[in-house]
């Protein structure tokens, strides 16, 4: 197995190359424009809330203005960069933290958990994506709510492509190939960006689950009123739905 493709979100370059694409300023205020939503879904509308896997900040600065006491957690340096600064020109505050999902826990801190932007699954290991769910089930509070987003098996087969392309604002060209395998398992995407005309390549790799695969995972960890829905406005889950969101609470 390539080590490059084992640890792909480890590599700063691709979070560089591909931030224009997968953080547009409209991802912004999308994710804006869900904290209600996902206030409605989980009944808090204020405490202690941690986004993990945060990314530049898209959820975890609404939160904090929102009036959450927000940690964010990331693995890139780049990303956290791109966190600060928005926040500091938003005057935001969060507690910004680099480390990998793996590690990161604080017991029974937080009333709220998030993990959105298909931001789960990414290790070969099974055991250690078992392991991020330990770990913010032991850093949520009795009675704290876990919030879930990913692109689930249901919505993805309907609408799957192997190859597709998109041109970027700056000129560049992405083109993705993308591949099902183990079984409908896990989704292996190259991503080959072509600039000046030269190609520079990419490849990721993450688990895909099904909303039962996601229910019966986050029950074996101890998580219990597990609902599914097919977006943040709490739309019902299935083929017709956008993601797959689970919210599922810690009992007290």
């Amino acid at each position: 197995m390539d080590p490059a493709v084992e640890r792909w979100f480890e590599d700063e370059s691709f979070w560089k190359r591909t931030f224009p694409l997968m953080f547009p300023e409209t991802s912004f205020t999308a994710a804006r424009e869900n904290i209600p939503k996902i206030v409605a879904l989980t009944g808090l509308a204020t405490g202690a809330a941690l986004d993990l896997a945060c990314g530049p900040g898209r959820y975890a600065i609404p939160l904090a203005q929102a009036g959450f006491d927000v940690t964010a957690v990331d693995l890139t340096g780049f990303l956290l960069d791109k966190a600060r600064e928005r926040a500091a020109r938003e005057g935001a505050r969060v507690q910004w933290i680099q480390q990998d999902m793996r590690e990161f826990a604080r017991t029974a801190a937080f009333d709220l958990v998030l993990n959105v932007f298909t931001s789960f699954g990414y290790f070969d290991d099974e055991a250690q994506n078992r392991r991020v769910l330990e770990n913010i089930y032991d850093s949520l509070k009795a009675g704290g709510v876990f919030v879930f987003d990913h692109l689930g098996k249901e919505v993805l087969a309907p609408r799957f492509q192997p190859t597709r392309s998109e041109s970027l604002p700056d000129g560049r060209v992405l083109i993705h190939r993308t591949k099902i395998v183990d079984d409908w398992s896990r989704i292996d995407d190259e991503w080959i960006m072509l600039e000046h005309g030269k190609a520079t390549s990419h490849r990721i790799r993450h688990w895909i689950y099904s909303g039962r695969e996601i229910r019966d995972l986050f029950a074996s960890v101890g998580f219990a009123d597990i609902k599914l829905y097919g977006a943040f406005d709490g739309t019902p889950y299935g083929p017709e739905g956008q993601r797959l969101i689970a919210v599922a609470r810690k009992p007290r």
